[in-house]
């Protein structure tokens, strides 16, 4: 049962509102998680503003999809990770790509997602190195953690709230 449940959206503060329609416009319904996230409007603004400034950053879609699929398997969000295994397949993730990057292997991205939020950030100068090495920019590792943290504020919303899951659901 739900513990925070989703605002219908006639109960949304108007500013809350134009963004919900915007996230309806783009997926075509409004996911539980926004309408969780518009009780408190200014967190649901940030969630956006953060995600949408990502999206036009050093990662690609892909690298994005695999850092919420390794965040939410850590922070075990059964929300996030039915989502986002639906947009990492979008974004052309295949299933076993898909299992890979929720254990943090897939790539450089998966294991450093990984590591990051399993050590709250406190990463050891050759685990650093190594994802260099991998080929991980600065950029992109600046990128990763703000993706973490991005995930992170959905992750523990929905754990907290038990969001009831509107996508398909993920086999363990």
């Amino acid at each position: 049962m739900t513990r925070i449940a989703a605002l219908p959206f006639e109960q949304t503060a108007a500013g809350a509102q134009a963004q919900l329609e915007g996230i309806r416009k783009g997926l075509g319904f409004i996911p539980n998680t926004f309408a969780t996230l518009a009780h408190a409007p200014a967190a649901l603004s940030g969630y956006l503003a953060l995600s949408q400034a990502l999206g036009k950053g050093t990662l690609n879609a892909k690298s994005r999809e695999v850092v919420a699929l390794a965040s939410s398997q850590v922070n075990g969000c059964e929300y996030c990770l039915a989502a986002h295994t639906l947009f990492a397949g979008k974004a052309g993730l295949s299933a076993a790509d898909i299992r890979s990057a929720r254990d943090g292997e897939f790539d450089a991205v998966a294991r450093l997602t990984r590591q990051i939020i399993e050590s709250s950030g406190r990463l050891s100068d050759a685990q650093l190195q190594a994802a260099r090495d991998a080929g991980l920019s600065d950029a992109a590792i600046v990128e990763v953690v703000a993706n973490v943290a991005l995930m992170t504020l959905t992750n523990y919303l929905n754990n907290l709230a038990e969001t009831a899951v509107d996508f398909p659901p993920v086999t363990v």
